[in-house]
């Protein structure tokens, strides 16, 4: 079996495949990759299924070394990628060969990276998921962030090197955005219409304590008309809850399943890879989307990933 050998880990980087979706009534969280386009699109070029378990990384990439070499493509943020020097570019399948090094600097675009290998991640998996749940320890490589010196298997038999690249203007099309737009969330009534103004109107900044559990904002604050009781319920992946103060938070891949704060608005499915590739620092805005606008949005880039002109040989 192939292998991949951790020089340096990056920032944080796991393994993360398209999540375990279903257990949230037991209290787990879907987790999988932070932006789950880039993934689906990397696995593609290098001939995986597309929920394959692939390495993301965070803000600064890795250093890796194939010493059976490995069909691979990086999609998602730009990180400076060189194969023994030699620049690699996003997008695109590539062959490292028997003893190449992999080497990924800081981003120079937006939050993660997503190194894909033909075969896929071969980590035990977690309730039919190979993703890492960080704050559990459960799923991807001993359910923890990749440390310099751990040796990656990589699954399945290698085939032939067959070049290929996602068609540019179908991925100009699925580009991450900063207007992410949202249905009402199921206590958008308990803010006055002001409230709800200032929260669609407004530009937030995302601050550097947010995570793969949600992403806090900085901004002007959007409180209640009135406090209210609020008894915990379960809360949906992109629910945007308001907790006292008055500043949002998304809820992100790795959270709670339950919460006891208001929610004011959701983003939709389709806008959800963008977040994904936020950085703290960033500036977002919210735009308001009917559940029908919201469904032919995410049934448009469905369509888009299904089409016969995606991938390019």
């Amino acid at each position: 079996m192939k292998s991949i050998q951790v020089e340096a880990p990056g920032l944080f980087t796991t393994v993360q495949d398209l999540g375990r979706e279903g257990f949230g009534l037991l209290g787990v969280s879907p987790s999988g990759a932070a932006d789950p386009i880039a993934l689906r699109l990397g696995n593609l070029l290098v001939g995986n299924p597309e929920g394959a378990g692939a390495l993301e990384m965070t803000l600064i990439g890795g250093t890796f070394l194939f010493p059976e070499g490995a069909i691979l493509a990086l999609s998602g943020s730009d990180f400076g990628a060189t194969l023994d020097g030699l620049s690699i570019d996003s997008w695109m399948s590539f062959e490292a060969r028997s003893g190449q090094t992999l080497r990924l600097g800081p981003t120079r675009s937006g939050a993660r990276s997503y190194l894909c290998v033909q075969g896929g991640i071969a980590v035990k998996p977690f309730l039919d998921s190979a993703s890492t749940h960080v704050l559990s320890g459960l799923g991807g490589f001993e359910g923890r962030p990749l440390r310099k010196g751990d040796v990656v298997r990589i699954a399945g038999a290698s085939r032939p090197y067959r070049r290929r690249r996602v068609a540019p203007h179908i991925l100009s099309r699925l580009s991450p955005r900063k207007m992410l737009r949202c249905t009402s969330g199921p206590q958008s009534e308990w803010f006055a219409e002001s409230a709800r103004r200032t929260f669609y109107d407004s530009i937030y900044l995302v601050s550097e304590e947010s995570d793969r559990m949600g992403l806090r904002l900085e901004g002007p604050a959007v409180l209640e008309s009135s406090k209210r009781d609020m008894i915990t319920e379960g809360v949906s992946l992109g629910a945007i809850q308001v907790p006292q103060g008055g500043s949002p938070i998304v809820l992100f891949v790795d959270q709670q399943t339950t919460g006891g704060y208001p929610k004011i608005a959701n983003v939709i499915s389709a806008d959800m890879p963008s977040v994904g590739q936020l950085r703290p620092r960033d500036e977002i805005r919210f735009e308001r989307a009917s559940f029908e606008v919201a469904r032919s949005l995410l049934q448009e880039q469905e369509r888009l990933l299904s089409s016969q002109e995606l991938i390019l040989e």
